[in-house]
């Protein structure tokens, strides 16, 4: 075949992020494939964030690289929660680097080329509700917890000490998780209500009362 170029490669998948059997097919023309590959790495054309998958590198890429769905990718199955949801749904300030999931798998940590991804054990009965699909853009669907969900996650899974009274959790939800007082008419208290059957957390239970 003619020899494919990075920008070449780029128009023909497509997209910023892939994964192995993509760039094989890609590179379907070549016999040697795995080199093919190893080149394409050694030049940064592309990088690997993970075994089996790719972004291609800042010199050809033509978008911004979409971490969300990597973080459903590189580990799964799992969905964004705890601090990160709650500041892609804009109730945190803060901008949080290291992108938060839950899994029904047990506890894992991936430091890649593009950011850290964290991931915590949830049980299969706290899990799978409230999740949402939501499309960052046209290519890019990631599952993420909703408002609600996120807020449950951090309770259950951060270990905090009992909430004992409404005005401690008051100053929970505006101190600790910076969560201003205009935004708490956001959180829909029945869908705290319905996911605390299953996380059953007096903690939740409290910010449900000032919520």
């Amino acid at each position: 075949m003619t020899k494919l170029n990075s920008f070449e490669l780029r128009k023909i998948i497509g997209r910023e992020e892939f994964d192995h059997p993509i760039l094989m097919s890609a590179l379907s023309d070549y016999h040697a494939r795995d080199q093919k590959i190893n080149e394409l790495l050694k030049a940064d054309a592309i990088i690997r964030v993970k075994k089996g998958l790719y972004a291609f590198g800042p010199g050809v890429r033509q978008k911004g690289i979409c971490k969300e769905s990597f973080a459903n990718l590189i580990y799964g199955p799992s969905c964004i929660s705890l601090e990160y949801a709650l500041s892609f749904h804009g109730l945190i300030p803060e901008r949080v680097e290291t992108i938060t999931s839950v899994t029904p798998k047990r506890d894992k940590e991936f430091n890649t080329p593009i950011g850290r991804f964290t991931y915590r054990y949830l049980s299969i009965e706290k899990y799978p509700h409230d999740i949402e699909l939501q499309w960052i853009d046209d290519d890019h669907p990631i599952l993420i917890a909703s408002p609600e969900k996120a807020l449950c996650d951090y309770v259950t899974l951060r270990k905090l000490p009992i909430i004992e009274n409404s005005a401690e959790a008051c100053a929970f939800l505006e101190n600790d998780m910076r969560i201003d007082r205009g935004s708490w008419s956001r959180f829909d208290v029945r869908k705290m209500l319905q996911l605390n059957k299953y996380y059953k957390n007096q903690n939740i239970v409290r910010l449900i009362e000032v919520l």
